[in-house]
């Protein structure tokens, strides 16, 4: 849907940056993190996902929690298509993705095994008694669900 200027209203965004957060908010928690500074995310790119509003609804959830401020790093992955009948695994041109042949074979059937996926790796910035307040990073992987 658009707004009367014609610009594009992100709804479905929402929700995964609700599940975003809830995940930094849990790992935090379980690492002792006083302050989250930076996500990085992977979305394929086949997700429809827009990279500003999934900023924005984060910065309007996470305002009155230790992710208040921080930065979402987004990195696009490759569509990954695996040939039906040579098995070969090739990245897939989004342009042609109804046309699409094998580079190896050219069959025309293959299956799609990434591209449309979410992942979450969080840059956290801690803190624990050992470290008596020094700060290093964390790196936590998790999948969202699409």
């Amino acid at each position: 849907s658009a707004d009367g200027e014609g610009k594009r209203v992100a709804m479905h965004e929402l929700p995964i940056t609700e599940s975003i957060l809830k995940i930094v908010l849990r790992h935090a928690a379980m690492n002792n993190v006083q302050k989250v500074m930076t996500i990085h995310l992977r979305v394929g790119k086949l997700s429809d996902l827009e990279d500003e509003w999934i900023q924005r609804y984060f910065d309007y959830l996470s305002k009155d929690t230790i992710a208040a401020g921080a930065k979402l790093k987004i990195e696009r992955m490759p569509a990954m298509v695996k040939c039906n009948a040579c098995a070969n695994i090739y990245e897939a041109d989004i342009q042609k993705m109804g046309n699409l042949a094998c580079p190896a074979c050219g069959e025309k059937q293959g299956t799609l095994i990434s591209g449309r996926e979410y992942k979450l790796l969080q840059k956290l910035k801690v803190s624990s008694p050992e470290t008596a307040g020094i700060m290093h990073s964390v790196y936590l992987k998790s999948n969202l669900d699409p």
